[in-house]
């Protein structure tokens, strides 16, 4: 192993091997009893993902699947789970670091059979990249490993900076010094030692540019933050180091997204977790994050709460929302963690309306108004919707 591979690569890489081959050697003891060879592991459907109401998480249901070699219609996915496990069990032994792309390609081969009859027959380990990655979820699933634990790379997606020191493999990293830019969170976050850190809350933003913004108007200095990006749709990697900022630290964190369907969906898969990804919400999911806004109280008013917009200013910044925009509403109001007195008032808001409102209005309306306003007063006051 090289002498610039770090300690913690060094025994995460030495962990995950030793569950993968105690998880598929139950294989040779299953042939070695003389028993069917199967792999059992929870069922990755939408009618098996059930939200835990009492900790606020998306989760896996009890329902199980179980792959049958012997079975025409398990065999072929028996077959391609045991071969990633041994790819990615290669790729941990020899120290290397895999991309999902680099699986695909490495695993991916065909298989010549030659029938009684005399017929061959050539089938494919799989066809595309989306049926080897449905594959590395299995290997996830089977053996409680999330593919970070596996030293598996994806791209880097969010960013941060803030007053905090990290250790990332042999170097320390002050991240209240990149300059105009941030910290990349690296895909395997939980490689990632937090040396010291000082701030009163995490502010999460959807968007990139006003991230960016915020950034060099010095709002995570003169507020004591530390100020991330998801970019979009957060990758676990963001969602995985927000979650440990809260869990590890005790760090309130607040999710700023657009006024739209949209927005609030990646709020809440910051919060409750993802339908597709139910697996992962015990570790990536921050139950305890709230909801700052854009909100479509904050553009029109309510009866409670002057509107942070005029009347002039909402003509020039709403946007009429699409029908793609009122199905998702009205999709995301039959969710069970959206069915709050809070945010059924805010769905049905947005659907009488018909309108909806990026960041960056608030931004056209002053980047200090943003900076320096419309964000600290929402956090003291408390203005969240939950």
């Amino acid at each position: 192993m090289s002498e610039f591979v770090s300690k913690v690569d060094k025994e995460a890489r030495q962990r995950a091997a030793e569950i993968l081959k105690k998880k598929f050697l139950s294989i040779l003891d299953q042939i070695n009893k003389g028993e069917s060879l199967v792999l059992e592991m929870p069922r990755r459907t939408l009618e098996n993902t059930v939200y835990d109401e009492q900790r606020k998480l998306l989760l896996l249901g009890e329902n199980k699947v179980k792959r049958n070699f012997l079975d025409l219609n398990e065999a072929r996915r028996f077959m391609q789970t045991t071969l990633m496990g041994s790819i990615i069990y290669d790729a941990l032994i020899n120290n290397e670091y895999p991309t999902i792309r680099d699986l695909y390609y490495r695993g991916k081969h065909s298989i010549v059979l030659k029938a009684p009859n005399g017929k061959t027959y050539e089938e494919n380990t799989w066809d595309e990249q989306k049926e080897s990655d449905s594959v590395i979820v299995d290997v996830e699933v089977l053996t409680s490993l999330l593919r970070e634990d596996m030293l598996i790379l994806s791209k880097e997606k969010g960013k941060l900076v803030g007053d905090m020191r990290i250790r990332s493999g042999n170097d320390i990293i002050d991240l209240s010094k990149m300059g105009h830019g941030a910290y990349s969170i690296e895909p395997t976050p939980d490689l990632v030692d937090i040396v010291d850190i000082k701030a009163d809350y995490v502010l999460v933003v959807e968007k990139d540019a006003v991230f960016q913004q915020l950034h060099r108007e010095g709002f995570w200095k003169k507020y004591n933050a530390i100020l991330v990006t998801s970019a979009g749709q957060p990758d676990r990697a963001t969602r995985r180091f927000v979650r440990r900022l809260n869990e590890e630290l005790k760090l309130p964190v607040y999710i700023l997204t657009d006024a739209d369907p949209y927005g609030w969906y990646i709020y809440s898969v910051f919060r409750i977790g993802s339908i597709n990804l139910s697996y992962e919400s015990e570790r990536l999911a921050t139950s305890q994050a709230r909801f700052l806004g854009v909100s479509m109280g904050d553009i029109f008013g309510t009866p409670k709460k002057k509107a942070y917009l005029t009347e002039r200013e909402r003509n020039n910044f709403i946007i009429k929302a699409k029908d793609y925009d009122i199905k998702r509403a009205m999709e995301i109001r039959n969710y069970q963690w959206f069915k709050t007195k809070n945010w059924q008032e805010e769905i049905s808001y947005f659907l009488q309306k018909k309108a909806k409102l990026e960041i960056e209005a608030m931004a056209s309306k002053g980047l200090k108004f943003l900076a320096f306003q419309y964000i600290p007063e929402k956090i003291q006051t408390g203005d969240f919707i939950s």
